[in-house]
């Protein structure tokens, strides 16, 4: 990634939604909170993953919200690393079959028209545009982008969600699903539910000991992001990539981005 072209500021409006479990459904929120007239106002890129759910979804069942019920099905799908079958779908409580197909063949439909293969990954800018709708998640999930020769993305991954303020991985989870890919680079990145994306002495350890194991391996590792809703930090732009992260001066260099 030794091409980086740093931008000077990053624009993308961001969703406020309260996220996973919020007990009001959409009627019940005031009209320009509303995720389908909010949907109308910005445009999909502004919404959450929950949010478009609950649109897709578009009704709940007796005694569970759309709200609620996308939520469920938001954490099946954080879940699973595919497109879970319909039968998996189906067994959420308000889902059914017919709700479950459409799922199903939405998903299916987006990650054949619009989804990440291909992508390629120049700058950390790009990296945060792959995992970023990860960025309003509760729980730390650190998440691995398997990249060709080229640095176009071939698959990205959610390896292991955490705990609020943590999550711990191993190496070996790590490049288990870059060597079936049989990737040629790759990038990771976790989201940091407080906030506050400076990282700590863990990012830190698993950082060189994902490279140490990247050196080993003949794979090329481009850059470890930590994103939250709004601003992201880069190993590779701070300097702290190719070299031992223990102890390295930090030089953060942030990208925020406005809320609208």
């Amino acid at each position: 990634m030794d091409d980086f072209d740093y931008p000077d500021c990053f624009t993308e409006a961001r969703s406020r939604y309260t996220g996973k479990g919020a007990g009001p459904g959409p009627l019940e929120l005031p009209p320009e909170r509303r995720p389908r007239e909010r949907l109308l106002a910005n445009g999909p890129a502004a919404l959450s993953d929950l949010e478009l759910l609950a649109i897709i979804l578009n009704t709940g069942t007796r005694g569970k919200n759309v709200s609620l019920l996308a939520g469920d099905l938001l954490g099946l799908l954080d879940r699973n690393k595919d497109i879970p079958p319909v039968e998996e779908l189906s067994r959420l409580v308000g889902l059914g079959k017919t709700k479950a197909s459409l799922i199903a063949a939405m998903l299916e439909f987006g990650r054949r028209r619009w989804g990440s293969v291909g992508t390629r990954v120049k700058q950390p800018l790009d990296i945060f545009t792959l995992v970023r709708h990860n960025a309003d998640r509760k729980q730390e999930r650190f998440i691995s982008i398997s990249l060709n020769g080229a640095h176009e993305a071939l698959a990205v991954r959610v390896v292991t969600i955490g705990l609020l303020n943590r999550t711990i991985v191993h190496p070996r989870e790590v490049f288990a699903d870059l060597i079936q890919d049989r990737a040629a680079a790759f990038a990771v990145a976790h989201n940091h539910p407080s906030g506050k994306i400076l990282p700590s002495s863990e990012d830190d350890e698993i950082t060189e000991r994902l490279r140490a194991a990247s050196e080993i391996l003949g794979l090329h590792f481009l850059d470890h992001l930590i994103f939250s809703e709004s601003n992201w930090w880069s190993y590779r732009q701070n300097g702290r990539i190719g070299e031992k992260t223990r102890g390295a001066e930090q030089r953060p260099v942030l990208r925020a981005a406005p809320v609208t």
